[in-house]
C-alpha cells in the first residue's frame, strides 16, 4: 500500500519560524525533514520537534547555503523521497560584504540562489500539487536587486539593501515558478516582525527585547497554512500577507523582470 504521509523539507529548521513550522506539521502526522548548518542546533531542534510529533520521526540533515556543493548534497541526501512542501525559509543579513567559496555575495546565495538552486535539484520529487513554500518579508520594499549583478559588485555596500534585495528575489521566484511550473503551488509570505535570533548584532537585540515581536509561532502560521490549505482557497504565485494574497512592490512583480532574475540566477548556480 502506497504510504500517503506528507512530507514537508523545511530549511532553516533550527530555530525560529522553522522550527516553530516543524513543531506544527509534525503535529499534523507530518514527516518532516528539518535542514540546518549548525549540528548541535540541529539535534537540539530535532528534539523539541520528536517531542511533538504524532506520526513518523523528524529526520535532521545538515547543509550550509553558503556552500552550493552542500546544497547538492543535500539534495542527493533526499534523492527519491517524496517532497509535499518545499519550505526555503533559511536567510541571514551578512553584516558586511562577503564573499562564499562559490564567488557569490553571501545574502543573495543564502536567501535566493542556494533556494532557488534546491528547488531546482528537488523538482523531479515534487509531484503535482507539491508546494513550494517561499519565507520573504516587507523588507523587499526597500531592497536593491539586478540580474545582471547580483552579487553587488562596485559600490558601496549595504546589509540591509541587499537583504532586502534577496526577499524581492523570493518574491519574483514564487511568481516566475509558478508560471514555469504550473503544475506545482509556490508562494511566498511576510512573516512579520518574529522574535527570532536573526539579524545583525543590533537587530537581535530588538528581536530579543523590542516591544510587539511576534512569536515563532505566529511568524509560522502562513508557512503552515499555505503548506495544508484548501488548493483552492490559494492564489498561485502569490505574496501572502497575514494570510491574504498583497500587491508586493513594482519591483517585485514585473513578470518580464522575473524572467530576467530566473535565467540569471540560473547561470548563477550552473
Amino acid at each position: 500500500m502506497e504510504d500517503l504521509t506528507r512530507h514537508a523539507v523545511i530549511t532553516g529548521a533550527t530555530s525560529g519560524i522553522g522550527q516553530a513550522g516543524a513543531v506544527a506539521l509534525v503535529r499534523q502526522g507530518w514527516q518532516v525533514t528539518l535542514v540546518g548548518r549548525d549540528p548541535g542546533r540541529l539535534d537540539a531542534a530535532l528534539g523539541t520537534v520528536r517531542a511533538a510529533a504524532a506520526g513518523p520521526e523528524p529526520i535532521g540533515l545538515l547543509a550550509d547555503f553558503a556552500q552550493l556543493s552542500q546544497v547538492r548534497d543535500l539534495a542527493a541526501k533526499l534523492s527519491g523521497q517524496r517532497v509535499d512542501v518545499l519550505a526555503n525559509n533559511a536567510g541571514l543579513v551578512a553584516n558586511r560584504r562577503t564573499t562564499t567559496v562559490d564567488g557569490h555575495e553571501l545574502t543573495i546565495q543564502t536567501n535566493h540562489l542556494a533556494p532557488f538552486l534546491l528547488s531546482h535539484l528537488l523538482r523531479d520529487q515534487l509531484a503535482p500539487g507539491a508546494r513550494i513554500v517561499n519565507t520573504a518579508s516587507m523588507a523587499h520594499s526597500f531592497g536593491t536587486l539586478d540580474p545582471d549583478n547580483l552579487d553587488r559588485r562596485g559600490g558601496i555596500y549595504s546589509a540591509w539593501l541587499a537583504y532586502g534585495g534577496s526577499k524581492r528575489a523570493n518574491i519574483l521566484f514564487a511568481a516566475e515558478a509558478a508560471r514555469r511550473w504550473p503544475e506545482l503551488l509556490s508562494f511566498s509570505f511576510h512573516p512579520g516582525v518574529v522574535r527570532t535570533r536573526f539579524g545583525t548584532p543590533a537587530a537581535r537585540l530588538f528581536y530579543k527585547i523590542g516591544p510587539g515581536i511576534a512569536t515563532p509561532e505566529q511568524g509560522a502560521d502562513q508557512l503552515v497554512w499555505l503548506s495544508t490549505a484548501d488548493p483552492a482557497e490559494l492564489q498561485n504565485g502569490a505574496y501572502y500577507v497575514l494570510r491574504k494574497p498583497t500587491r508586493p512592490h513594482p519591483g517585485a512583480r514585473d513578470p518580464q523582470f522575473a524572467a530576467r532574475l530566473w535565467d540569471a540566477s540560473a547561470a548563477a548556480v550552473a
